[in-house]
């Protein structure tokens, strides 16, 4: 998947069926939001005004564990990409296993869940695998991993919105159901208080992470009615990398390329591999401007703070969404 960030002071959607304005009538407002490609078109996913400051503090505690994570879990996430979309299972649920055991292999809960996606023996009975005193087939990373697929996609099938589906993983799907129940909703951010507490700061923290390693939110961070607004809203916008720097300017300064996508801060740039931000700008022009429309962009250092970029690349987004996190959601009224 292609990824490109953009700020928006409001998020302005319109009704798929009368379009009438839904400026703030489900909540839409954003403060960061998402480009993606899917099946070559673009849409634009928010951080819910509900999720904002959960996702500040959260990142605050765990940004530095989680950074370390992204080096030392890789092997884990390798296997987690290559199995879940074989079960018709996003990529980025691979964070739920994060929330619920770390990555931990032989985590037992306190409910007696197991392994690294914290499976039920029940659970675990119904999908064929063994759970016997000797030999627990839920701390195998494969097979437990192919369950949690199997029963991630049963509860997909079910409800059609992965954030409920996140809370059905933790709680129970007879909980949500009842929650749908009584609220007559089926969005998670009206009907999140008839779960428990536990479950809904469980789907926070789900959006949190993602946020932490892919920069942004995505198709896992929507309810299924922002989803479907998004993609059918959203206008297509130009890719082509924007840097107007002239090649002999480039040569004679001894500036190397690197292609960007994401939401990157020039002054977090710049203080981090200690550039001149007055050189920055004037290497890079519109810099935050370009990257903040959602446009990808062609940025020029030096080789050496190339070489720093690319060993800091982690901890520059991290800091720099830390940073537009920090910044107050505008509103604008509508047209």
């Amino acid at each position: 998947m292609l990824v490109f960030w953009t700020l928006q002071s409001v998020a302005i959607t319109r009704d798929i069926q009368s379009g009438d304005s839904l400026i703030d009538k489900n909540g839409f407002k954003s403060i960061i939001t998402e480009r993606n490609i899917v099946a070559g078109k673009k849409f634009t996913t928010p951080l819910h005004p509900q999720a904002v400051s959960f996702t500040q503090e959260y990142i605050r505690k765990q940004g530095k564990e989680l950074e370390k994570m992204k080096i030392w879990g890789k092997p884990y996430f390798d296997v987690y990409d290559n199995i879940l979309p074989q079960y018709g299972v996003p990529k980025e649920l691979k964070y739920l296993s994060v929330i619920e055991s770390h990555l931990q292999t032989n985590l037992v809960s306190w409910a007696g869940a197991v392994g690294p996606w914290q499976l039920m023996d029940y659970e675990a009975h119904r999908f064929g695998l063994h759970t016997g005193k000797f030999r627990d087939e839920r701390t195998d990373l494969y097979k437990s991993t192919e369950v949690a697929a199997k029963l991630i996609k049963e509860l997909y099938d079910e409800f059609g919105d992965w954030l409920l589906v996140i809370a059905a993983y933790n709680g129970g799907a007879g909980r949500v159901r009842q929650a749908i129940e009584k609220t007559g909703s089926r969005d998670f951010w009206k009907l999140q208080f008839f779960l428990r507490e536990e479950t809904r700061t469980h789907v926070k923290k789900y959006i949190a992470t993602h946020y932490l390693f892919e920069g942004g939110g995505g198709m896992t961070t929507m309810t299924a009615a922002e989803t479907k607004i998004f993609l059918t809203n959203q206008p297509i916008q130009e890719t082509k990398p924007i840097n107007s720097i002239a090649e002999e300017k480039r040569e004679q300064a001894g500036l190397d390329s690197l292609l960007l996508s994401g939401r990157y801060n020039s002054t977090v740039v710049s203080r981090l591999l200690q550039v001149d931000i007055v050189q920055f700008n004037k290497w890079n022009p519109s810099f935050d401007k370009k990257l903040a429309e959602g446009k990808p962009y062609m940025m020029y250092l030096t080789k050496e703070q190339k070489i720093q970029f690319e060993t800091k690349k982690g901890e520059i987004l991290n800091e720099s969404i830390r940073l537009l996190l920090e910044k107050p959601a505008f509103t604008t009224s509508s047209r």
